[in-house]
């Protein structure tokens, strides 16, 4: 590590359940253990990690309410479902976890089972408002790679889907048009103009891939929060995407004027939202193979063609920082696919979800276990 190194937060979503079905117990959770709050519907639950600069103080901030989850869920049968999706056969009926929540219900009524997905969130610390939305700019023009990266939703409601993150693609993006912002009061009186018009019910209803956070938003930020990623979990994967994501920031504030899409794309602040949604579909759809456009020249470049030569172009910086082993996973998974191309490779060779799952879920365990 370095002292440069910015601090990191984690925002973690799960689904609960048995082998082969969801079950809600969130709000039996969310009473049992004080580091976990309920989601809108009851068959999700998330816990928030400290914010770290130690990567090795992260993993275990990862690590342990999640062991003590499963400790709690096996004495009643249940157990941790991996898929960022309800993978199994499920009623399409919203499980609302909290019947006195106005938020809650205006969720339901508005967007029913589409918000019924898990992911983590990828806290940045960064109190410099430059450069802060410096960074959203860079990395909002990037979030599909991070998406392919950990795409873990190929199915839903038992069957495959023709998505590599079903989730990304069922989940309400809202508001659905969100600029790239120039600067932090481009930011403030967008935010203001879409709550006035009902656009978004309050300053949490902003569902983008990628958003501004901190204590008192929209006008106290202290942090970029990257929310595309499906739910990791290997732990030691989603250290990687986390690496890699902190290493582009950090590398975008030693050359600004290069890396600025404000400054060095030929496309329009206009034109570079629409490539950027246009991406995140492609990358939900195929991951890996998706064919995207490059913000900076328009060209098209696969996408695990575009994750190399972005390692290429950090591993001077990776060094610097002493994270090279850190990014080891990606390159695993450039060779070897992500999870969910690994379960739809597992699917069409004969394996029903309910097993793929049942295996995954052991693997999870042994990970677990030997991390202890």
């Amino acid at each position: 590590m370095n002292n440069g190194n910015l601090y990191k937060g984690f925002e973690v979503e799960l689904f609960t359940g048995t082998h082969n079905n969801h079950v809600g117990v969130s709000d039996d959770i969310e009473k049992a253990f004080s580091n976990f709050v309920k989601e809108p519907d009851n068959r999700n639950v998330e816990y928030i990690t400290n914010p770290e600069k130690d990567y090795k103080a992260s993993y275990e901030n990862l690590l342990e309410p999640r062991i003590n989850l499963r400790k709690w869920l096996k004495k009643r049968d249940l157990t941790i479902i991996p898929s960022s999706t309800l993978c199994f056969k499920h009623n399409n009926q919203f499980q609302r976890s909290e019947k006195n929540n106005v938020y809650h219900q205006f969720i339901q009524e508005n967007y029913g089972i589409s918000i019924a997905t898990s992911s983590v969130h990828i806290n940045l610390g960064i109190d410099n408002l430059d450069k802060l939305f410096a960074a959203i700019r860079l990395v909002r023009c990037e979030a599909s790679l991070y998406l392919s990266i950990s795409a873990s939703s190929p199915f839903l409601n038992n069957k495959l889907t023709n998505n590599h993150s079903q989730r990304w693609i069922q989940f309400p993006k809202t508001p659905n048009k969100v600029p790239i912002f120039n600067n932090h009061e481009n930011y403030i009186r967008w935010i203001n103009e879409n709550i006035k018009k009902g656009n978004m019910h309050n300053i949490r209803h902003f569902w983008s891939s990628i958003r501004p956070n901190g204590p008192q938003r929209p006008h106290v930020l202290d942090r970029l929060e990257l929310r595309i990623c499906d739910y990791v979990s290997d732990i030691d994967l989603l250290l990687a995407i986390t690496a890699l994501l902190e290493l582009r920031v950090i590398h975008l504030f030693e050359n600004m004027i290069a890396l600025d899409p404000l400054i060095s794309s030929k496309f329009s602040m206009d034109q570079l939202t629409k490539i950027c949604d246009q991406n995140e579909i492609k990358a939900a759809q195929s991951s890996l193979d998706a064919e995207l456009i490059h913000w900076r020249d328009g060209k098209k470049v696969i996408c695990r063609e575009w994750i190399k030569n972005l390692l290429v172009d950090l591993s001077v910086t990776a060094k610097k920082y002493n994270m090279i082993d850190l990014l080891k996973p990606i390159y695993k998974v450039l060779e070897e696919g992500n999870q969910s191309m690994n379960w739809i490779k597992q699917y069409r060779e004969g394996s029903s979800i309910e097993d793929i799952m049942k295996y995954t879920i052991h693997e999870m365990i042994k990970n677990e276990e030997e991390s202890i």
